[in-house]
């Protein structure tokens, strides 16, 4: 075994790692574009320890949109609010601490 091999991370997940070694993904929120000017936005990637009925609940009371939980054969459950929410959400997420900044990504227009 080689000296480049050690210093090389053996997970390549190793490096999304927070400081007290919990293993957090990257959370992804996406603006879908439905029927003429109507729109979703869905967020997908939060971790399973958090209950994402009361955080659908606070969501949809704060922001005044409605909400749901979707269940995807790839991505697991996904988060479904109408309207673009993504910025509001975004600031929700990172302010209560269920995601870092650094792995919050937003797509869209």
């Amino acid at each position: 075994m080689s000296i480049a091999n050690l210093n090389r991370p053996a997970d390549a997940f190793e490096q999304l790692e927070t400081e007290d070694g919990v293993r957090q993904g990257v959370c992804h929120i996406r603006i879908q574009q439905r029927t003429g000017r109507k729109t979703i936005t869905t967020v997908q990637g939060i971790g399973t320890e958090y209950d994402l009925k009361r955080i659908v609940q606070y969501l949809k009371k704060k922001h005044s949109c409605n909400g749901t939980i979707v269940e995807h054969p790839e991505y697991g459950e996904v988060i479904q609010l109408t309207g673009d929410q993504r910025d509001k959400v975004k600031d929700f997420l990172i302010k209560v601490g269920i995601v870092n900044e650094s792995n919050c990504r937003v797509h869209g227009f």
